[in-house]
């Protein structure tokens, strides 16, 4: 189907399947409104197609779409006359000018755009008849042995399978080809192409910070700017070298780059500083500086605005502000995690988990660490939403959306919330089956090894007995930190001094000297609990004194008698048994259940489970 030439894969992939007689119809998905590195050059799709993958295989190429109806990007003689007919034909009877051009010419190639708006998915019942028409059309297409023995191929365009009819979709005489979104390599090629100016280290750099962007965004992003915008920013950068510090040097630069328009640098050097140093080699190292400042701010606001644009709200960007310098407590977590960041870093990919657990009680600061962790790692940072839909259908759509640009991004976090309703159980027939295929797709992703290292999965809940115990073996979900409420008054306290520096309280109180009256108090209380009776304090403290007035030890203790928090202690304490039989190591436990035998743990926990185990 093409001359020898180096295709992209999904191309190649097409061209082999044809060859072996698979299909006559095909259905291209994916990133097919992108541009399609080929030659050393970027095409759109169609043109593409039309004149590089069928350029010397195909007598005849006609592209049709609802908006512009047939038309032709090559044609042999004996198809002129229905070429012509088919140029005026409206939809009800494009289809049908087509078929007869496939069966009675030969070598001919059909591209089908936007094939979703021809043959759209939904319940017939519900549809036109013009649309169903178009479905049967097409579906009969596959069919036909004259299409086939005249060496004639059709494809469909589609960005997503699930807009096109299932009766196409599910059709075995209908092969289906996945584009991807442009690999590290091409990434790389498209901004050589972009700014031939790029030296090969930018170019490799670009490539991995464009990750998840198309080459259509990329070639905007770092295309140079015109000539004669170009011209005057380096101008004022020259102008304002010779002007040196003075203090309205930047506003006279920019005044004199327009003045001096057409001027060259030693004309505007003999006019504006005679005799003064040539700034010129400094002034452009600045420049260059400062665009890939911008460039680089660009990249990552853009990427960040495709996540929650093509995901629909599926997702949210993260942008953690804090790493574990404000985390109290927790010493041998905070260790693990940060040799964790540290390997991120530095690409030791085998050393790093397919994902992580975090499980414990609620208010015990398993997003507030997740989120540092982020920090820590340095990596781009989603959070999913709830992607589930009362639609059939809809859910599992959603989910393919989110892993899709998961994969595209490539380095990333994936932060999941309450673990347990986001995925639900394998085991409840009541949603129609929804779940298990749910948790079934997830299970292939999060166990892809091609992902270690660049895509990791951190999942929070406090009920991990409701999570699919498939989906927390190894493999998946390596490790499983526990997260318990303070066991001791020092640990209390080092998560006090944590929450006054996080919320920038005011104060020169040594905790440890009010112990009996404040960390004592709070032993076996979450961390958002003493966070409120920090926060309690600090109120108290500005009703006494001022709104300014530093916290005293008197504000803390008074503060730590009169908390009363909403506690349900036996599902607390099963939570909290739930996250020590989770754990993966039990140095990561306070004594107290570090020196807990299995059997006692699991007496107790059947004890509370047959208690408390449907309350939420």
């Amino acid at each position: 189907m093409a001359e020898a030439r180096l295709l992209p894969a999904w191309a190649e992939d097409l061209r082999r399947r044809y060859l072996r007689n698979e299909a006559v119809l095909f259905v291209l998905h994916g990133n097919v409104h992108d541009l399609v590195l080929v030659d050393g050059a970027l095409k759109p799709l169609t043109e593409f197609l039309t004149e590089t993958f069928w350029k010397d295989v195909r007598d005849t190429v006609a592209v049709y779409n609802l908006a512009t109806g047939v038309r032709f990007a090559k044609r042999a003689k004996e198809v002129e006359a229905q070429a012509e007919l088919l140029r005026e034909a409206g939809r009800d009877k494009a289809l049908a000018g087509l078929e007869r051009l496939l069966i009675t010419a030969r070598k001919v190639g059909v591209v089908v755009e936007y094939a979703e708006t021809i043959a759209p998915a939904g319940d017939p019942s519900f549809q036109g008849d013009a649309d169903r028409a178009s479905i049967v059309t097409l579906h009969r297409w596959s069919f036909l042995p004259q299409i086939e023995s005249r060496d004639n191929v059709v494809l469909l365009v589609a960005e997503n399978l699930t807009e096109l009819s299932p009766k196409l979709v599910s059709n075995p005489k209908v092969a289906v080809v996945d584009v991807p979104m442009p690999d590290r390599e091409t990434r790389r090629a498209a901004a050589r192409i972009a700014d031939p100016r790029l030296t090969e280290k930018d170019a490799e750099r670009y490539a991995d910070l464009t990750a998840g962007l198309k080459l259509l965004q990329i070639t905007a992003i770092l295309a140079p700017p015109p000539p004669a915008e170009e011209d005057r920013a380096e101008r004022e950068a020259f102008i304002s070298g010779l002007l040196g510090a003075a203090p309205d040097a930047a506003e006279r630069a920019r005044k004199l780059a327009q003045l001096t328009s057409g001027l060259s640098r030693d004309e505007i050097r003999a006019l504006l500083a005679p005799g003064a140093a040539d700034p010129a080699a400094a002034a452009a190292a600045d420049a260059a500086d400062r665009a890939r400042r911008e460039i680089d701010l660009l990249i990552g606001k853009r990427k960040r605005e495709i996540l929650e644009r093509e995901c629909f709200g599926l997702v949210e960007f993260v942008e953690p502000q804090h790493g574990f310098s404000v985390v109290g407590g927790m010493e041998e977590v905070k260790k693990d995690l940060l040799v964790l960041a540290e390997n991120i870093r530095e690409g030791r990919r085998a050393r790093v988990p397919m994902g992580i657990l975090f499980t414990g009680p609620m208010g015990t600061g398993k997003t507030f660490v997740a989120e540092a962790f982020a920090k820590e790692c340095g990596l781009p940072t989603i959070k999913l939403k709830n992607f589930r839909s009362k639609w059939v259908g809809a859910t599992e759509g959603n989910l393919e959306k989110i892993l899709s640009v998961i994969q595209a991004i490539g380095q990333v976090v994936v932060i999941i919330d309450e673990g347990d309703r986001a995925f639900g159980s394998s085991e409840g027939e009541g949603d129609g089956g929804t779940s298990s295929r749910v948790i079934a797709r997830i299970k292939e992703f999060m166990s892809d090894t091609s992902n270690r290292g660049r895509i990791l999965f951190i999942v929070m809940t406090n009920r991990p007995d409701k999570l699919d115990v498939d989906l927390k073996r190894a493999g998946r979900l390596d490790r499983k930190i526990p997260f318990l409420y303070s066991q001791t008054a020092e640990e209390v306290e080092a998560v006090a001094k944590a929450l006054v520096r996080k919320n920038r309280v005011r104060t020169d109180v040594d905790l440890a000297s009010i112990r009996e009256g404040f960390g004592a108090r709070l032993v076996g209380y979450s961390n958002a609990d003493v966070e409120a009776v920090v926060l309690m304090a600090n109120d108290d403290a500005a009703r006494e004194t001022g709104g300014d007035a530093p916290v005293t030890a008197g504000n803390f203790v008074r503060a730590a008698a009169d908390y009363f928090p909403s506690r349900d202690a036996e599902l607390l304490e099963y939570m909290e048994l739930l996250a020590v039989f989770e754990t993966s190591s039990r140095r990561l436990l306070p004594p107290k259940y570090a020196a807990m035998t299995p059997e006692e743990l699991d007496v107790r926990l059947r004890l509370l489970r047959a208690t408390v185990g449907t309350r939420r």
